[in-house]
Parts: structure tokens; C-alpha cells; sequence
């Protein structure tokens, strides 16, 4: 499977890649990308792909999805909620919830025009958009516990979490050395993905564009095997570092994979 957030073409100052090519380029380059996945991608393999818009350019992630749209089916989109305000008295039957909350991390928009930009599409291609997931892997419990057994099919206190994902960032105190990149996701998201496709059905886990590491420290803590490509070498090190720590984190108990776990590499 393939987890992976390409640069946005919104003049993003990245290290080493120009991120301000002409539309028609840029979108050819995707392209591209998507016929190497298709090609290389299994029968019943998943393509998660993190594209985000901007207030003036909303249309970009979805021509991306578009433009990998004539080599592989949409399956899910999801929506990758970074910041978001709950009312309390919208909330239903939560006790321990006793006033309104607003958690995460959103990107502050200063023109009046607009709204701050708190979210962010994950497009699930597959070949044929037949792949079963594990989605209760991935799941939450029942809010209203009556439903566990109103549902025929619920069985157990767990239902499928949807396609809107709420995973802020880690806070952080120093860019420069805690976050040295202009644009990653979190580790949980990648995580999430991996559960959602099944763990016992990833052969390799491939992120052609893995920045800092985001998705192979995802893979290092549930032992699956990766391969990671980057034009960046300084983020190749960071990656490679963070890699190692995660590796070196003790894990709690799980059941074994079905597939012997390959080293974790990250390769230029």
C-alpha cells in the first residue's frame, strides 16, 4: 500500500523542490506518480493520498483526485479534521463533557474573504473499488450504548469512525528542530490508514514522498515493512532519526503479523 502527501503546488518553501509550477505541469507530474502506484500497486492494494486546498485555491485537491482519477477508482474520501469546535449542548449524552471545546491546531487565514483552514482530504484509490478494510480496526465506540444492541449487525460496543478523521498536531516549541519541514501530517494519520487497510495484509508500506517520516515512523511502530523516498536529504535524516527512536520505543504486546517484518529503510 501507498500513504503519501505530494507537495501542494502552493509555493511551499521546501529545501530542495521548486513547489510553483505551472497547473498543467504540476498536474501531469501527479500523473505520473499515479501510474508508478497503479503499476506497482497489488490487486488489492490501497493508495492514500493527502492533498490539501488553500482559500484561494479550492479546487486543487480535487483536481489532483481528478487527474488520479483516470488511472485508479476513488473509493473513500476521508476528511482530515485538524482543528474543530464542539458546543456542548450539541454534544448528545456525554456527562463528562460540561462546557463548549475547541481542540487542534488550524491555519490562521487574515483575510475577511475567508474561513480559517482546518481540514484536509485523504483520497482512498484502489484499482477496481471492491478492497475490503478492516474498519473496525480503526473504530470507536457506541455513544449511546443501547445501540450495541439495537443493531443487528453492531455485535460488540465498536462502530465504524467514518470518513471525517480528527488528528491535530503535537504542539510544538522550536520549528526548526522539532518540525524542520513546511508541510507534514502527523504519524497517526499514516497509522490510521495502515489499521484502516488491514495490518495483516501489508506486504510493504511504500510513502514516495516521506519528508520528516511521518509514515515510516507509522510503519516502525507496528513493525510493518517500508521503503521511503525523499529529494531531501536533511529531511532523509531527520527521518532516519525519528525512525530510530521509534524502533527504540518499547511497544506494548500484539498479536504477530501474518508477514515476517523487514527492516525499516528510507532511500534516496
Amino acid at each position: 500500500m501507498v500513504v503519501t502527501s505530494p507537495p501542494y503546488n502552493r509555493g511551499v518553501a521546501y529545501g530542495r523542490y521548486n513547489d510553483r509550477r505551472p497547473r498543467a505541469e504540476y498536474l501531469a507530474w501527479i500523473g505520473r506518480l499515479a501510474d508508478a502506484v497503479r503499476d506497482a500497486l497489488s490487486p488489492d492494494g490501497s493508495f492514500f493520498l493527502n492533498v490539501g486546498g488553500s482559500p484561494t485555491d479550492p479546487w486543487l485537491p480535487l483536481d489532483v483526485a481528478q487527474e488520479v482519477r483516470q488511472r485508479l477508482v476513488l473509493q473513500n474520501v476521508i476528511h482530515w479534521v485538524k482543528s474543530i469546535a464542539i458546543e456542548r449542548a450539541l454534544a448528545g449524552r456525554t456527562p463528562h463533557l460540561t462546557g463548549d471545546i475547541a481542540v487542534g491546531h488550524y491555519k490562521p487565514v487574515p483575510s475577511p474573504r475567508f474561513l480559517h483552514g482546518a481540514q484536509e482530504y485523504v483520497f482512498h484509490f484502489t484499482h477496481r473499488g471492491d478492497v475490503l478494510l478492516d474498519r473496525l480496526a480503526v473504530g470507536v465506540p457506541y455513544q449511546d450504548k443501547s445501540n450495541v444492541a439495537r443493531w443487528r449487525g453492531a455485535g460488540r460496543d465498536l462502530r465504524c469512525r467514518g470518513n471525517t478523521w480528527f488528528l491535530p498536531y503535537a504542539t510544538i516549541r522550536r520549528r526548526a528542530m522539532d518540525r524542520p519541514h513546511p508541510a507534514t501530517f502527523p504519524p497517526e494519520l499514516p497509522e490510521r490508514c495502515y489499521r484502516l487497510h488491514g495490518l495483516r495484509r501489508i506486504r510493504l508500506a511504500v510513502d514516495p514522498f516521506v519528508g520528516l517520516g511521518a509514515s515510516a515512523v507509522a510503519a516502525a511502530r507496528l513493525g510493518l515493512p517500508f521503503i521511503g523516498f525523499d529529494v531531501d536529504e536533511g529531511y532523509l535524516a531527520t527521518a532516519k532519526r525519528r525512525v530510530e527512536a521509534a524502533l527504540a520505543t518499547p511497544k506494548p504486546p500484539a498479536a504477530p503479523p501474518r508477514h515476517k517484518p523487514h527492516p525499516v529503510r528510507a532511500r534516496l
